[in-house]
């Protein structure tokens, strides 16, 4: 999730590149090279693959932990450049990874987690919770389990995990209500809570990669992107000063570097778990789709082309039982292989604009809202080059901006930041249910989630709106917690509790007798 405003320009990236010695050139795929030579997959592949899987099951890769102070990057060695450079020139990598049979591909943290965690922006299931007594009401004394102050602002979302909550911040510079300091002074942290209490066990702090956007629009901030986790490790991403690994004890186990371009709007797209890769959308940072090994932080793929993409990439099955990876682009939903990175289709969207809600799939079908005019589609996941023509189902003019959309019980949810309407459409036809206008909705930038029949929207006064999750709007309540916090974060839901993110602290709600 970013916080956009839906009345804003095209954001504008600046470029930022490292001068010094020439690096190793890794080979790319081009998004907008979309022609898939089907004679490279025979169907004899998910059975080579295979015996090639299990081949290299005794193989173990091995890593060195890089120091802490690889956190910190040299400004000087950083030197602007024109925005816009020309790519390089279309190749195609040859991944040392392997293609699992369709029936046994799966996404590493839903794999490793448990039913009630929480390990990633959105949870496992898009917004989707398995929660049977998450309460409809609270206020600052009532169904409020604990609230832990935190050391600075942000607009993450927590994730849980066994029994740790992860959750970044940014702090020192820039963040709402907090006048002064300078650039320099800014610090990038990462908080491990107990979960069951919210007692913060340890802080890991980052020095960012300077120069960094020396304003953020709309208060949007310099921690965006959410956590994800394993079991073993929790993966960060932030932006231009890179990808990091840690430990559940703090210790920093790798860094990687995805890009270091800028944007007016900051960076926002949370980082996914697929078998034994960490997937990066760093639109943003370099115009590119990067897989790394989780294990080192060592590239393993990477794709160009990802222009104006704020949203976080999906993971979703075909109808064959099938993985591919989605990411809507501008003008474009795009769908790889997320073991190779190998491009299997795009569609067109008619969205002239940046895509910052992330999709949700379900029975083989990708379903996608956005742009500032407001849009969604349906497009049949499984095709092969443009599928346009031949697998978008259907598209309406109704949309959001800037929050991701709920898929539950074939019905689709979501509300529009900007005008304060909730919509209910007909995931098959796309036909709008029900459009209601919600009383003093205001902006509404956090992505909703559901759980329990009821589908919770955050508004960025910290505005709860509790709607039931059926085909008939019904608000069953209005919450509000603080005055003057600015709630941005999307909630997570774990152990029949939600969890709710300001740019102050970190509250567990829940029924309390």
């Amino acid at each position: 999730m970013i916080p956009l405003s839906g009345c804003m320009p095209k954001p504008t990236v600046v470029s930022r590149s490292h001068a010094g010695g020439s690096k190793k050139r890794r080979p790319v795929i081009h998004a907008k090279d979309l022609n898939v030579k089907r004679n490279l997959i025979p169907a004899a592949m998910p059975l080579f693959r295979t015996a090639l899987a299990a081949a290299f099951v005794s193989i173990a890769g091995c890593s060195q932990a890089n120091d802490e102070a690889a956190a910190v990057v040299d400004s000087a060695s950083i030197q602007p450049t024109q925005a816009g450079s020309t790519a390089e020139s279309p190749t195609v990598t040859t991944p040392s990874a392997v293609t699992k049979p369709a029936a046994f591909q799966f996404t590493a943290a839903a794999s490793n987690a448990a039913q009630d965690d929480w390990p990633q922006f959105r949870g496992s299931s898009g917004g989707v919770a398995a929660a049977s007594r998450l309460p409809a009401t609270w206020s600052a004394n009532k169904n409020i389990v604990w609230k832990t102050e935190l050391p600075g602002a942000g607009t993450s979302s927590p994730i849980i995990i066994g029994e740790r909550i992860f959750l970044t911040c940014y702090r020192a510079f820039g963040a709402p209500g907090q006048a002064g300091g300078a650039l320099e002074d800014l610090r990038l942290d990462l908080l491990s809570l107990d979960r069951a209490t919210g007692k913060v066990l340890w802080t890991k702090t980052v020095t960012p990669s300077l120069p960094e956007q020396p304003t953020i629009r709309d208060q949007h901030g310099y921690s965006s992107s959410t956590p994800v986790a394993d079991g073993q490790h929790v993966y960060v991403f932030f932006g231009k000063t890179g990808v990091f690994a840690y430990d559940y004890d703090g210790k920093q186990v790798w860094r990687a570097d995805v890009g270091s371009k800028l944007s007016g709007w900051g960076s926002a797209a949370s980082p996914i778990l697929f078998d034994d890769m960490l997937i990066v959308n760093a639109s943003v940072e370099s115009e590119s789709l990067v897989a790394l090994d989780k294990k080192t932080g060592k590239e393993k793929w990477r794709v160009k082309g990802i222009r104006e993409a704020w949203n976080t990439p999906l993971l979703a099955a075909t109808g064959e039982g099938a993985t591919e990876l989605i990411v809507p682009i501008i003008q474009k939903i795009l769908a790889f292989d997320p073991a190779t990175g190998e491009s299997l289709w795009s569609c067109d969207t008619g969205i002239g604009w940046y895509m910052v809600p992330s999709a949700v799939a379900q029975s083989g079908i990708v379903y996608c809202i956005g742009g500032r005019s407001g849009d969604a589609l349906a497009v049949r996941a499984g095709g092969r080059g443009d599928v346009s023509q031949t697998h978008r189902l259907w598209r309406r003019n109704k949309g959001s901006n800037v929050s991701s959309p709920i898929l539950h019980e074939g019905r689709l949810y979501w509300m529009h930041e900007q005008r304060g309407i909730a919509y209910c459409a007909d995931a098959a036809t796309g036909e709008i249910i029900y459009e209601e206008r919600v009383p003093r909705a205001g902006q509404i930038y956090a992505s909703p989630v559901l759980a329990d029949g009821k589908i919770y929207y955050v508004n960025r006064g910290g505005r709860v709106f509790v709607v039931a999750a059926k085909p008939e709007f019904q608000l069953l309540a209005t919450n509000e917690l603080e005055q003057r916090g600015r709630f941005d974060a999307s909630p997570a839901i774990a152990d029949d509790k939600l969890y709710l993110r300001s740019n102050r602290y970190l509250y567990c709600i829940g029924e309390k007798p």
